[in-house]
């Protein structure tokens, strides 16, 4: 494909716009919302572990819409289920009701990630589709702006510690959906041809563990997500618990910085290669944990900002860099499922375990509902350290060079 219109390029970017806006909106404040509710313990710990279990799902439903049903209608479905869930999500306060409803959420959300990807490259020449993407991150970004506005035009009301994100959700879903009633038709790629859960999960990327290399790669890449799904699933636990006003704004200056480190990251790859663009990843994700623990230490809220402000670092070098090196390792007949398999094993497996882990050491240090941060910083530091020290001493890029691919989440 070598152009499209550009009404064509303006609706796939609206797309991405809204389907990254209508998650962000509500996660990043989750875990305050429910300590607001009194929802501590496993109870929290399965609801924060709505996302990477739907994660473990998405593969299936995706093979099921590529080989049955055209793309936009599937996103279109699966949005206005988000729409109703979301909505429902935000009038219960119960526990196991905000879970199913918010895990039944997730098997219709994470799907659209690959969805829409699918959508945007199948409509658009491959250079322009990075510009397109970008437009997920800039929704992402945009999802703080609602608290503000309510603040404005409400007389200060505060959205964070209730169910308002939720509603925000819901309307970003029917928006979503509305808008791909618009999009171009995109029929199913693999109409007619089989394909087993093997596939799909990209489990046939296992023989790529006898390599040791490979295999040293994905279990530190298991590993870090536990320190990473502290921040991801419960910085807004802890912004709340120091005061913030705007929480999912502030949080989400992460994503901004992401956006301009977007732009450098595939220039960082192609000088300096996938290993060391993922050990710079790593120090950033160091970086990040030391500024939080520097924070509680000096009595100071400016290191929390240096903590958000790697996001982008930590995103673009460790995951993306992660992403080439996979690209270049796996030959090309199961390239696509060792991609897969790695999405699997960080957002996946890795995310549910990293929110048990950090679940329990958050319990481990609460005395009467108000939790010590501190020996947590250090705990979760010193885990980053030890990380970064083992990828680096021990792990050899001994994949073919090749160009590096353009970024994406």
């Amino acid at each position: 494909m070598d152009a499209m219109p550009l009404n064509v390029r303006v609706r796939l970017s609206v797309m991405m716009f809204l389907q990254y806006l209508m998650f962000a909106v509500w996660w990043v404040p989750l875990a305050a919302y429910l300590t607001k509710l009194g929802i501590e313990g496993n109870a929290k710990a399965w609801i924060l572990s709505v996302m990477p279990l739907g994660c473990l799902i998405a593969p299936i439903f995706c093979m099921v819409a590529d080989r049955h049903f055209a793309s936009q209608k599937v996103l279109t479905a699966l949005n206005l289920s988000c729409a109703v869930l979301f909505f429902l999500g935000a009038r219960v306060t119960d526990a196991t009701a905000l879970f199913v409803i918010l895990l039944l959420a997730m098997f219709c959300y994470m799907p659209t990630w690959s969805l829409t990807n699918a959508i945007a490259m199948a409509n658009a020449p491959s250079e322009k589709f990075p510009q397109i993407r970008l437009f997920g991150s800039i929704g992402w970004v945009a999802s703080g702006v609602f608290s503000i506005v309510a603040a404005r035009l409400y007389d200060g009301l505060k959205i964070d510690n209730t169910a308002i994100p939720l509603y925000c959700g819901a309307g970003s879903a029917l928006a979503a959906a509305l808008l791909n009633l618009t999009l171009p038709n995109t029929p199913p790629p693999a109409k007619g041809q089989k394909s087993s859960i093997v596939d799909v999960l990209g489990l046939q990327a296992l023989t790529l563990m006898k390599d040791r290399n490979f295999a040293l790669f994905i279990i530190i890449s298991m590993l870090v997500m536990l320190p990473f799904t502290m921040y991801f699933s419960f910085g807004s636990q802890f912004f709340d618990s120091q005061g913030f006003e705007y929480i999912t704004a502030t949080m989400n200056l992460g994503q901004l910085s992401e956006i301009f480190v977007m732009v450098v990251v595939p220039l960082a790859l192609v000088r300096f290669g996938a290993r060391w663009a993922m050990v710079i990843g790593l120090g950033a994700l160091l970086v990040r944990y030391a500024a939080f623990w520097a924070g509680g230490a000096i009595g100071q809220t400016w290191p929390y900002y240096i903590a958000i402000l790697v996001h982008g670092v930590i995103f673009g070098f460790f995951f993306v860099g992660g992403q080439v090196y996979v690209d270049r390792k796996a030959p090309p007949e199961i390239r696509a499922q060792a991609q897969g398999f790695i999405i699997l094993i960080c957002y996946g497996v890795g995310m549910l375990v990293g929110t048990y882990f950090n679940v329990q050491l958050i319990n481990r240090y609460t005395t009467d509902g108000v939790v010590d941060w501190n020996p947590i910083w250090i705990i979760i530091t010193i885990m980053s350290a030890v990380l970064l020290g083992l990828f680096a001493l021990l792990f050899r890029d001994d994949a073919a060079a090749k160009t590096a691919p353009a970024p994406s989440e």
